[in-house]
């Protein structure tokens, strides 16, 4: 048991001289997609022409890039630089302007402002707050998934809530962020040095050095 920690301890020691691997989109590969009534499947993640052009990422306090429909083509969630402030943090214009994008309160992890679709216009992810009942679109951190719903008034709603069909992000985004760094590494052992089911990584009931290693895989993979 000595012997595993200890490696472990060289593996993050490693980790923070080398850096993790970050790639365009911190979308999960396995959950990328979600579902609109009106115009079927968005990939999140790597969708487009050629395959893979383009991604959506979260970052801590907004998202960027692009989703790809099939049947609606491209929908922008911003281009990484927001120009606005809120709260001290960076963030998008909530309201139709040039800096439109979307934002994520670091709080709550509710959504708002708008996205544009090229063929179908604005979507409002705060639009789920004027469902029946209310559910907003919003980034679950413990789940790492999106849940609710966006709104668009030529697509109807996009659903974050599926069981099974959803937007996800890293697992080894572990606090959340919206970004693989070395602190990630950290939180991760802290909690699993403390016993937080959280730290179950592989899933398999109970903690032990085995979810160490996963994590630390799953980290070096990148996303």
């Amino acid at each position: 048991m000595k012997h595993s920690i200890s490696v472990v301890l060289c593996v993050v020691l490693f980790a923070c001289v080398s850096s993790g691997a970050l790639g365009q989109s911190n979308i999960s590969p396995a959950h990328k997609f979600c579902w609109s009534e009106n115009c079927g499947f968005i990939n999140w993640r790597d969708g487009g022409s050629p395959s893979g052009a383009q991604g959506v990422r979260l970052h801590a306090t907004f998202l960027s890039g692009f989703a790809w429909g099939e049947n609606i083509g491209w929908i922008n969630f911003g281009d990484g630089t927001p120009s606005d402030d809120c709260d001290g943090s960076p963030c998008y214009s909530t309201s139709n302007g040039a800096d439109t994008g979307v934002n994520r309160d670091a709080s709550t992890g509710n959504l708002s402002g708008f996205a544009w679709g090229e063929n179908v216009g604005w979507i409002n992810f705060g639009g789920g707050a004027l469902a029946t009942p209310p559910n907003a679109a919003r980034f679950d951190a413990a789940a790492h998934r999106l849940r609710g719903y966006a709104w668009g008034e030529n697509i109807g709603w996009v659903n974050l809530d599926d069981a099974n069909v959803f937007v996800g992000t890293c697992p080894a985004d572990y606090n959340g962020d919206g970004a693989l760094t070395v602190q990630d590494i950290f939180d991760f052992l802290a909690g699993w040095f403390a016993g937080n089911p959280a730290a179950d990584f592989n899933g398999a009931g109970g903690l032990g050095v085995q979810d160490i290693f996963d994590f630390l895989a799953a980290w070096f993979a990148g996303c």
